[in-house]
């Protein structure tokens, strides 16, 4: 069994309103901090007569004054580069979704001209979930439906050779999750595990929630001698990196081969509810 596991890097993503309250509080603490530092210190060269008490007082406080604007500066960009890193990892996606969409339907154009534009306007629905706001936290039947309106474009290319085995029962629809966390596992599932195979192959997604976390599995059959390419790297790269955006440590992604299956496990805190009080 080989087993790999990355740790997610630490990428707060406060809210804009926590972060600006978050910013002034902080501001106003350093402030006090660095006001007593400087009573103190030149309290003390004053008592201990050294005849440049005078100019440390002018010195530190200036010095002190240059740290506070410097930490808070680089505090109050922290959420818009979180948020702009979240934009581009979005944008990234859906190029490669769209191609790989579009080729599904253009393969039916001939063979079933009315097929095909229900498969368009399908795809048309799942564009208009693809375009909301990459930084909102999703319900998990939104994903779902996300899901299944994709494997409706892929079996136009394969038929019944996908095969989906769904265990979501004892898992909350009102989950919340990042948007487009498991269509990408379930395109690689279909690109690199399914359509090597010269018979049907199934995709397995199990969904539970316990202890407060949300846990969420997909494995599809794994051959060694096609393995996983560039794609597949990309695809968990980015679900890492927009976790690690979402929720800092709280968040892991464990990948894994068990015997003739490729295994991806999710593990996320459990919201009914975001952590900003939206639903």
């Amino acid at each position: 069994m080989v087993k790999e596991r990355e740790s997610i890097r630490q990428f707060p993503l406060p809210p804009a309103s926590a972060a600006l309250l978050g910013g002034a509080r902080l501001w106003r603490r350093l402030g006090i901090v660095s006001a007593l530092v400087v009573a103190v210190v030149v309290a003390a060269a004053g008592l201990m007569g050294f005849p440049w008490a005078p100019v440390l007082a002018g010195s530190v406080p200036t010095a002190l004054l240059l740290l506070l604007w410097f930490v808070r500066s680089r505090y109050m960009q922290a959420p818009a580069m979180t948020e702009a890193r979240l934009m581009a990892l979005s944008a990234r996606i859906r190029p490669h979704f769209l191609f790989n969409s579009l080729n599904a339907v253009l393969g039916t154009i001939r063979s079933d001209p009315r097929r095909a534009e229900t498969a368009l306007e399908e795809l048309a629905e799942l564009f208009r979930a693809l375009l909301q706001d990459p930084k909102e936290l999703v319900p998990l039947s939104e994903e779902l439906s996300l899901c299944r309106k994709y494997l409706a474009l892929e079996r136009l290319r394969l038929g019944d050779r996908i095969q989906v085995n769904w265990d979501i029962n004892s898992c909350p629809p009102d989950a919340l999750m990042p948007p487009l966390m498991l269509q990408p596992l379930l395109e690689n599932a279909v690109y690199h595990g399914v359509e090597p195979l010269v018979d049907p192959g199934c995709i397995s997604i199990r969904m539970v929630s316990a202890g407060g976390m949300l846990v969420l599995e997909l494995s599809n059959p794994f051959d060694p001698r096609h393995g996983h390419g560039a794609g597949n790297r990309m695809a968990l790269g980015n679900i890492r990196e927009r976790l690690a955006l979402f929720y800092g440590q709280g968040a892991t992604l464990d990948s894994e081969t068990i015997k003739d299956r490729y295994v991806v496990r999710i593990v996320l805190p459990y919201y009914a509810t975001s952590p900003t009080g939206r639903t």
